[in-house]
């Protein structure tokens, strides 16, 4: 049975103060019955203490990024072994401002995602078309090549460390949401991808969340889509009220 996943990517926001109140009010308004998954990922100065933070609790703590070597002379990067060691143990890969500012390619994303199931870490695995690759009606092809270079050659055992986010970049943090409709077709797309080209287990068994300027408001309906199976939230996640109220839509 696939997961119900609610993840909020808190990207270079929050100080270690405003981290800390963050979490307090999560942790005091996460609801004990909710049935998705409950992650947030902090910037990397926090995550330590988020781990500490949160250790009582079901809210995992998530990292935004990793390098691709085990260590080296790679200033300012961080390692799996160091995520490690401070016990977080799930990363978010491919996001799209890191292959639009950072220049991140999906070869350099099969490398890291291969350096991340080595070390047993569970991977939300980000992907999506930009705007003109939609208006050229050319967004399944784009998400196919990503996928395909990215991860398609994992083994079949690997994929339960894999969680899918299909993020249309026009709707990162532009207010703009792909309808419910288009949504659907896109996750259900995905999901004939695996089972093409991995197989029926894999495809039933990976979680897909939606991200996109995803709010209490459009939630419910996005997620009640038979393939959406959560989101990766951003603006949202930073608001507790805001991220509870999209939890509470799964």
């Amino acid at each position: 049975m696939r997961k119900q996943i609610v993840a909020g990517n808190w990207k270079m926001n929050n100080d270690s103060k405003e981290t800390k109140a963050l979490l307090d009010e999560l942790l005091a308004k996460t609801p004990k019955d909710t049935t998705a998954k409950v992650v947030v990922a902090p910037t990397f100065v926090n995550l330590q203490a988020a781990v500490a933070q949160t250790a009582d609790s079901n809210i995992i703590v998530a990292a935004q990024n990793m390098h691709q070597a085990e260590n080296g002379a790679y200033t300012g990067e961080v390692s799996v072994g160091m995520l490690k060691s401070i016990d977080v143990n799930t990363v978010i890969l491919g996001h799209s401002e890191r292959r639009a500012y950072f220049g991140e390619t999906n070869a350099l994303l099969a490398e890291k995602v291969n350096t991340a199931l080595k070390h047993n870490l569970t991977i939300i695995f980000c992907f999506g078309e930009e705007l003109a690759d939609r208006q050229s009606n050319n967004h399944f092809s784009i998400v196919e090549t990503q996928l395909r270079e990215a991860l398609f050659h994992i083994e079949e055992s690997q994929w339960a460390n894999i969680v899918l986010a299909y993020e249309p970049v026009w709707a990162i943090g532009t207010g703009e949401t792909a309808s419910p409709e288009q949504a659907q077709e896109m996750h259900a797309f995905i999901r004939t991808l695996l089972r093409d080209n991995i197989n029926s287990n894999v495809a039933d068994a990976t979680s897909i969340l939606y991200g996109g300027s995803v709010k209490p408001a459009n939630a419910k309906e996005i997620f009640s889509n038979p393939d959406v199976d959560g989101g990766l939230i951003g603006g949202a996640s930073l608001k507790a009220d805001d991220f509870l109220a999209i939890v509470n839509a799964i």
